[in-house]
């Protein structure tokens, strides 16, 4: 039998163990940006805890944060008020800072733009859901496009929400019925609208970060499945390259949700001096359960369809991020590495 002694040595080391396990984990983590997307208000909300364990510095909303979908905006206010009662996500609030964007189902209506006759109305709940205060910029604009700098003792990131509806021309259909949508080669439709891209120029030119963060409700790379997705666009693709492009914005990364699957995709472009990644990481409440395959010819690594959030963690000694999709009980499903113009 252990003496007193001899058993508080045993606790002391299994403390000290603990404590070297969890120094590894975090490893050369500076910042950690944990998002996700599609979560219905009324459903288990198992990752809230789970995504705490991660240590993020800031979580970020994908969009479809409720599922409103309704023109009564009565409803769409007890929505919001049923997600800001969960428990677990008054804890995570509490903890950490929260930036959002929204889609299409808190917006008001599946798939659905700038034709949305409530729109000015679904903003301001949208606004009141963030607890943005009254005089904010955002409760004059046009859309809930914003920005934040995050700065610390080793280096910076920014982030920029973008608005891929408010603004949003309407989306062709496709009459052979093979696709929802097809892309529409008219260089007057926009998703970003001409107040939002010259604010998105502004600030990718005067960032000083060391990472660029740009969060999108919908796909940027991956298009070919039909669904929405910037694709439906190309020329506000090709703009946006060459936007990230001609402001010589170092090292950005693009969030997206949307889709009820995750997966990475990875697109070099001749005129960026690195890898242009756009994460998608849906969704919280649930997921593509019956997906069987669809073409993406820039996804890296495998398609993930079980619910799950993304983790992001950014070494900026090696300008290296970890990209992470995480699922039940805190599991690891995925991870790619990229390093980072160092300059």
């Amino acid at each position: 039998m252990k003496t007193p002694v001899s058993i508080f040595f045993f606790i002391l080391c299994i403390l000290n163990f603990v404590s070297a396990q969890e120094i590894s984990q975090k490893g050369n983590t500076d910042f950690t940006i944990a998002f996700g997307s599609c979560n219905k208000q009324n459903s288990p909300q198992p990752f809230w805890e789970e995504i705490l364990k991660n240590g993020p510095d800031v979580f970020i909303w994908g969009g479809d944060n409720i599922y409103g979908d309704s023109d009564d905006m009565s409803k769409i206010a007890d929505d919001y008020k049923i997600q800001n009662n969960n428990l677990g996500y008054q804890k995570l609030k509490s903890k950490v800072p929260v930036m959002a964007t929204w889609d299409d189902h808190d917006y008001g209506k599946n798939d659905v733009g700038a034709e949305w006759h409530k729109k000015k109305e679904s903003q301001q709940l949208f606004l009141d859901f963030m607890g943005v205060d009254k005089d904010d910029q955002r409760r004059q604009q046009e859309g809930i496009y914003t920005s934040h700098f995050f700065e610390t003792s080793k280096g910076s990131i920014k982030v920029m929400i973008l608005d891929t509806r408010y603004f949003r021309d309407s989306l062709r259909k496709d009459i052979t019925g093979k696709k929802r949508y097809v892309p529409n080669d008219n260089l007057k439709r926009t998703i970003l609208g001409k107040k939002q891209w010259i604010w998105l120029e502004k600030e990718l030119k005067s960032s000083q970060a060391d990472f660029n963060v740009l969060v999108s409700s919908i796909q940027f790379l991956s298009g070919e499945h039909g669904w929405e997705s910037w694709a439906n666009f190309p020329n506000e693709v090709l703009k946006l390259e060459e936007l990230i492009s001609k402001t010589e914005a170092k090292n950005c990364v693009i969030l997206s949700g949307d889709r009820h699957i995750s997966e990475f995709s990875k697109k070099n472009i001749s005129t960026i001096p690195y890898p242009l990644i756009d994460f998608t990481s849906s969704g919280l409440t649930h997921a593509y359960s019956k997906y069987s395959g669809e073409p993406n010819q820039y996804r890296t690594g495998k398609v993930i369809a079980i619910p799950s959030f993304g983790i992001l963690k950014f070494d900026f000694d090696r300008k290296l991020v970890t990209m992470q999709m995480r699922g039940t009980s805190n599991a690891l499903l995925q991870e790619i590495k990229q390093e980072y113009l160092k300059k």
